[in-house]
């Protein structure tokens, strides 16, 4: 679940950084705001995708 998520949030910022740069140029500032929170959730996202590889090559697993 680690990698796809780090992918997800690294799709997701690309995505907020175009809106923002879009509404920058169009003058939209919603837009802008769109963007910036985009950005902030795919680095959200991206940060627990990396949490959850690196949880799982340091942990093992233990049949009961």
């Amino acid at each position: 679940m680690g990698l796809e998520d780090e992918l997800a949030g690294k799709a997701k910022q690309i995505k907020g950084k175009a809106n923002d740069v879009a509404g920058a140029v169009k003058g939209d500032v919603g837009q802008q705001i769109k963007g910036k929170l985009q950005k902030g959730v795919g680095k959200v996202q991206e940060a627990i995708g990396k949490a959850d590889r690196n949880v799982s090559t340091h942990t093992t697993r233990v049949d009961d």
